[in-house]
């Protein structure tokens, strides 16, 4: 793995020996050993696929070695559970598990724990409790409760190895940490400067400050992010193009945020053909540039008021992680102050270039003293050929020990308090309290097409995805439909479904428009019809609306501010009625009644 978490480098070796106590300096050491190793494996797929989760599993047979680890290359695909136990065989048996975090990839979703309890896991070492409320703690009680003994780092295993250990966990799932403590995305503001602080000359030449070995690492932080930001100056002077790598791998976002959209006309953030942009901006602003980016494929946010506060809400409500901040000093400052920036990676080149009026990264904080400097935590250092990266937290990464009852606690302790009561339930992102509902959720369907032996769809993203181009006689869709059902993710699904969606129109089925309601019913049918938890879920929100989160899909979500035609959660409404008997549902009205 090229680049590290820092933390990670100094990982001590796998010692393929038994880690059978909880007591003792020996076990301990093993036991952190494992785990940081585990947390090492969670970090395999950065820059592949979305920034989610991370997790890592290590199993330790009997007789002391490795038997397997894996990792959860994306939401939506196998957990790392059950691959491990899976390449381990037989020798899971007695074994003990090791694992970053607890599972719970998705609500509802117990195929993880299912997977260890099954395979004759004895016992499990879990890094850290799920960040999210409504997972912590389920994993490990229903672990527990099926005689599987669980040790949770800073709980059941206290020692200075064992925190060195649980700090390597922390630092892995640090977004979801952060998103689950503060409500915005973890955010990472990155530059380079000279060694006399300028990050460009005053002429505003910018090319370039770091060398070449550095901009290769600024790719993978970037692929490491769902989305980076840049103010107006930046697109104007650097013209930047803020792709993650040359060629394949996850591609961020690329945001823009200026309050008067005086942008150029020309610029390579305009191009969508590999990378998608967004354009925040203040409401009102440019109608007729925003028009022209629109045309451009360009999506526009409006605002009332456009701070970096509201768009890290904004982005925190889409579903977002990791953002990386490649901006100008006036941008960097406004987003310093508004206490949204929690790490910060400087690169710093040893050339000097002078100039009164050379920009810096930083503008004005309103800082008067040296003492009112705001301090980096937890810095680390590394060369990188002839430039040096200096990164440190200017938050302390969330800690969310001692541990806090889930709803799910709560109400098991008090069965008057529901968990989830309300008229209105919202669903998104697979992690969410209702991210089964998410298309994106790793369950797979069984569905029958007559002229194709295709009977397995790993989701429903991928069965919806591919059916765009099913039936139409041109190699190039019958490649795009079986390269579809066989990406690696959901994510990469739907990427791949729109990318050609968009380049290739005319090897979308003529029909598509008018199907793709019943593409998507038919699929979600399936789902809520052949595993048993999610049809109780599903029945569980009788009497409340569903609807899909997105505050960017105007057709299948709610939209922003409830703009959205939500067919999604229309059409999950539909199926719970179907289920439940309701007898003024008629299937062959489908359509008419949803809109």
């Amino acid at each position: 793995m090229a680049f590290s978490l820092g933390a990670f480098a100094a990982a001590p070796p796998i010692m393929c020996k038994a880690a059978t106590g909880n007591n003792g300096g020996n076990s301990h050491s093993l036991d952190a050993s494992y785990i940081r190793r585990a947390a090492l494996v969670a970090d395999s797929s950065a820059g592949f696929s979305s920034p989610h989760p991370n997790y890592g599993c290590v199993i330790v047979s009997p007789s002391g070695s490795v038997a397997a680890e894996s990792y959860l290359y994306a939401q939506g695909t196998k957990p790392a559970e059950l691959q491990a136990v899976e390449a381990a065989g037989p020798l899971c048996n007695g074994a003990t598990a090791y694992l970053n975090m607890e599972p719970g990839d998705c609500p509802g979703d117990r195929t993880a724990v299912s997977a260890l309890v099954q395979a004759g896991i004895a016992r499990v070492v879990v890094g850290i409790r799920h960040p999210l409320q409504h997972l912590r703690g389920n994993a490990i009680r229903t672990l527990r409760n099926e005689k599987v003994t669980v040790d949770v780092l800073g709980e059941d295993l206290k020692s200075e190895t064992i925190e060195e250990a649980l700090n390597s966990c922390l630092l892995v799932n640090a977004p979801l940490l952060y998103r689950a403590a503060c409500r915005v995305p973890f955010s990472v503001l990155k530059y380079a400067m000279t060694l006399d602080g300028k990050i460009a000359a005053s002429s505003g030449h910018a090319s370039w400050i770091s060398s070449k070995k550095s901009r290769s690492h600024v790719f993978e932080l970037r692929g490491r992010s769902d989305a980076i930001i840049v103010g107006g100056n930046t697109v104007r002077s650097d013209n930047p193009q803020l792709t993650a790598r040359h060629g394949g791998g996850h591609m961020p976002m690329r945001i823009v945020m200026s309050q008067t959209l005086d942008l150029p006309e020309v610029a390579n953030l305009w191009d969508i053909a590999d990378a998608p942009t967004i354009v925040a901006t203040q409401r009102g602003a440019r109608k007729s540039f925003q028009k022209f980016l629109a045309s451009k494929g360009v999506e526009i946010v409006e605002f009332d008021i456009l701070n970096p506060k509201v768009v890290m809400e904004y982005l925190h409500d889409r579903g977002y992680l990791s953002i990386l901040w490649e901006c100008g000093g006036t941008l960097a400052a406004s987003a310093i102050s508004s206490g949204i920036i929690h790490k910060v990676y400087a690169f710093i080149a040893p050339k000097i270039i002078g100039g009164k009026n050379a920009p810096s990264p930083v503008g004005e904080l309103g800082m008067v003293e040296m003492s009112q400097a705001l301090q980096l935590l937890d810095v680390s250092y590394e060369q990188i050929g002839p430039d040096m990266l200096v990164s440190g937290f200017l938050q302390p990464v969330p800690d969310l020990t001692p541990c806090i009852p889930s709803l799910e606690e709560i109400s098991a302790i008090d069965p008057t308090v529901a968990p989830y009561e309300s008229s209105i339930i919202f669903f998104y992102k697979t992690w969410d309290p209702y991210g089964a509902f998410s298309n994106f959720s790793p369950h797979a369907i069984q569905m029958a097409d007559e002229s194709v032996n295709y009977l397995s769809w790993p989701t429903v993203e991928h069965y919806y995805q591919a059916h765009k181009f099913f039936g139409v006689n041109d190699p190039l869709a019958r490649k795009c439909f079986e390269d579809i059902r066989s990406a690696k993710s959901p994510e990469e699904a739907a990427r791949m479904g729109r990318k050609m969606q968009k380049q290739h129109p005319n090897l979308v089925r003529s029909d598509w428009e008018s199907v793709k309601i019943d593409v998507m019913y038919g699929a979600l049918k399936c789902k809520f019809s052949i595993y048993p938890h999610l049809n109780s879920m599903l029945l569980s929100t009788a009497g409340s609306v569903l609807v899909e989160a997105s505050p960017h899909d105007l057709f299948w979500g709610g939209g922003q501010e409830g703009e959205g035609l939500n067919y999604l959660g229309r059409l999950l409404m539909q199926i719970r009625s179907e289920f439940l008997g309701d007898s003024t549902t008629n299937t062959t009205k489908r359509e008419s009644e949803i809109l």
